[in-house]
């Protein structure tokens, strides 16, 4: 519990005061911060770096691109900016994408409004004034009515925990907080740790550049040729001469992405026509494959007939059967998040690459020159951690985030985060989470999440304005029920399967629990508007009016 005189303490000092304070200068803050100005509210974004951007300020690593479309990669909710912006490339990559960020921020004046290099270290909430303290790590102290946490679901770099580490001589880089001046890695011997999306990703590039490099594996992942290629003129057309009608479309789709999704079992259809059809996925790229049959995710035979193409396909591509073999993932395909790569397979036929297996060879430690996996010593110069991230609610856990009676959110989501619809969580008054545990955020197309979470966010402020209300909080019943909801969810497919951030067993400690919401954005999205449509359903209003006193039970 926190000290109570401490809470006095930091309640009595004077800071600047806003209606809201939203932590993250990525895409969900920047819109955060455009709506609550629309609504005639005070708002500032406390911002941890130098930029915009988020995620993707940080993920500067070679290779960096989205495995979501550009087209779809982006904001939908002006239709100028959807017809001004021009992408150059099929899957945009980092710098483009952080451009974009840029532009944004630009084109909606939203600077003036952040701090930068202003890493948030508490937020406090104090009773009795109905005010959150947000206090920087610099030592900056901010109060605001309403908090919004748009902190994001992959920010939170995972360094592993090897021993010897920090006796490296070498350089030690991790892809999820890459240096922003440029990196050397010409003719070096690089060892590259992790062989998930960043790993996949990175490894092609560093492999063009290093005198040799290691790739230590411990769990091989699925990925599918993204067929990346400059932009089409005449497809960015009809895009741009449909917006509206497409974006539209899209959230009609499970995953908030406009694609081709089979309605028919894989196994209600003769081998050759699923071979056909695989072959076709494959041929077209991207992370749609798994769209090719309604059952892939739910049933275990079905998917077997996608696995094993793949597998077939890596086997095709990679010219040692034992180093095939190694690379061959042997969990359900989708079940950890599947991966886009540009010749991520084929890179590992080359000379200057060698794979290490982790599971036969484990990592012992890190010495000064290198480091040793079962008996082996492997002399390195420089280090590459693509060792991913403390998904969903890291971010959210490196704050001292206070709640009522001195309750910590570390404490209250010791045994896992529990959430109502992902957006607010019980003891926290006035705080709202933005593609938080409980919500499909990274099963979907990440900016269909946020948009949709920040216009619910906005349009339940807009409420608790024009009622005069002090306070919003999730009830203990309609989180309870909401959590249940999402666990029967995930039971239901074949996420469950496979050991994954999704349930956050990368990080050592943290439990074993499936975090994002697997029902899809269509019955998400009508869960969320009927909750707000019934006055807030599941939650508690409390203000100035006694018509607000009233304690809403969750249906």
């Amino acid at each position: 519990m926190q000290n109570t005189d401490s809470l006095e303490q930091r309640s009595s000092i004077e800071a600047p005061s806003f209606d809201v304070i939203i932590v993250g200068a990525g895409f969900a803050g920047m819109y955060m911060l455009h709506l609550a100005r629309e609504l005639g509210l005070t708002a500032t974004i406390l911002e941890t770096a130098p930029g915009v951007g988020g995620t993707w300020f940080w993920n500067r690593y070679p290779g960096a691109r989205c495995d979501v479309e550009s087209m779809q990669y982006s904001y939908s909710f002006c239709e100028e900016l959807q017809q001004e912006w021009s992408w150059s490339e099929r899957y945009a990559s980092q710098p483009e994408i952080l451009k974009y960020a840029n532009h944004v921020a630009n084109k909606f004046d939203l600077l003036r409004d952040i701090r930068f290099n202003s890493r948030v270290a508490s937020a406090i909430f104090h009773e009795g004034e109905d005010v959150w303290q947000v206090s920087t790590a610099g030592g900056e102290h901010y109060r605001a009515k309403w908090c919004v946490m748009a902190t994001g679901c992959l920010s939170a770099a995972q360094r592993p925990n090897i021993p010897g580490l920090g006796t490296f001589k070498g350089e030690i880089y991790h892809t999820g907080n890459w240096p922003q001046e440029p990196v050397d890695l010409a003719s070096r011997k690089i060892g590259a740790i992790g062989t998930g999306s960043s790993g996949i990703q990175v490894v092609p590039e560093l492999a063009k550049l290093a005198k040799h490099l290691y790739v230590f594996q411990r769990t091989p992942n699925f990925s599918i040729p993204a067929r990346n290629q400059p932009m089409d003129s005449a497809y960015e057309a009809e895009w741009k001469q449909s917006y509206a009608e497409r974006r539209m479309a899209a959230r009609t789709m499970p995953a908030g992405i406009l694609s081709d999704i089979g309605t028919k079992s894989a196994l209600a259809v003769s081998p050759e026509d699923r071979l056909q059809e695989y072959e076709r996925r494959w041929a077209a790229g991207g992370t749609g494959f798994t769209g090719a049959y309604s059952d892939l995710l739910k049933n275990e035979d079905a998917n077997s007939t996608a696995a094993e193409f793949v597998r077939k396909k890596i086997r095709e591509v990679v010219t040692d059967p034992a180093v095939a073999n190694l690379l061959a993932p042997v969990h359900p395909i989708g079940s950890k998040r599947i991966c886009a790569d540009t010749n991520y397979f084929a890179t590992f036929n080359r000379q200057n690459l060698t794979l290490v297996d982790l599971r036969s060879n484990p990592l012992q430690e890190v010495s000064e020159n290198g480091l040793t996996a079962g008996s082996q010593f492997y002399e390195l110069d420089t280090l590459v951690l693509a060792t991913g991230f403390d998904a969903i609610t890291g971010a959210l856990s490196k704050i001292d985030i206070v709640g009522r009676q001195a309750l910590t959110l570390k404490e209250k989501w010791r045994d896992g985060p529990n959430t109502y619809l992902g957006l607010m969580t019980s003891g926290f008054p006035n705080l709202f989470i933005v593609t938080g545990p409980g919500s499909p955020s990274v099963l979907t197309n990440v900016i269909v999440a946020i948009e949709d979470n920040v216009k619910w966010i906005a349009d339940c402020l807009a409420y608790l304005k024009t009622r005069g209300a002090e306070t919003i909080e999730a009830t203990a019943s309609a989180e309870e029920g909401w959590m249940e909801h999402v666990g029967q969810a995930a039971e239901g497919t074949l996420y469950t399967k496979a050991k994954s951030w999704y349930l956050g067993v990368n990080v050592p400690g943290k439990p074993a629990v499936f975090m994002p919401y697997v029902g899809g954005v269509p019955t998400y999205q009508k869960i969320c508007e009927e909750v707000a449509t019934d006055g807030y359903r599941g939650f508690v209003i409390e203000g100035r009016s006694e018509s607000l006193r009233a304690r809403q039970a969750v249906g």
